[in-house]
């Protein structure tokens, strides 16, 4: 699950360059599928939207959930692909982005009605 903040007037005009940018660096570097995008856009009102002093308006938070078992060297890879895509893609000075990664156990996850240290079939691998 992906949840992205940003200022709606900047945020909503990009979403969707944005949501392709962000799952081509998920299939690229975690081996996500196609089919597997989980993400939310937020867009804020502006004075609902602190950020850091140096940044723009276009300034954007990228909150990466995912189940715990992805390498350190993995989860900085996407890290660095995310900064580099968005720039080429879409014009966004890493300086006005923020990207988290919140890692849970698996047994914390719910989806299909199980948890996720239940699920046999899943058609990518966690431990990468």
């Amino acid at each position: 699950m992906i949840v992205v903040y940003g200022i709606k007037e900047q945020l909503n005009p990009i979403k969707a360059q944005l949501s392709d940018a962000i799952h081509h660096c998920m299939n690229q570097v975690l081996g996500l599928p196609e089919d597997k995008r989980a993400q939310r856009f937020i867009g804020l009102d502006k004075s609902d939207f602190y950020y850091p002093g140096g940044r723009s308006d276009r300034y954007t938070v990228i909150e990466i959930n995912m189940m715990a078992g992805r390498k350190v060297d993995t989860q900085k890879a996407l890290i660095k692909a995310l900064f580099e895509t968005l720039h080429q893609r879409l014009d966004l000075e890493p300086i006005d982005v923020e990207i988290t990664i919140k890692e849970q156990a698996p047994y914390q996850w719910g989806f299909r009605g199980m948890t996720g240290d239940e699920v046999m079939d899943l058609n990518y691998q966690v431990k990468v």
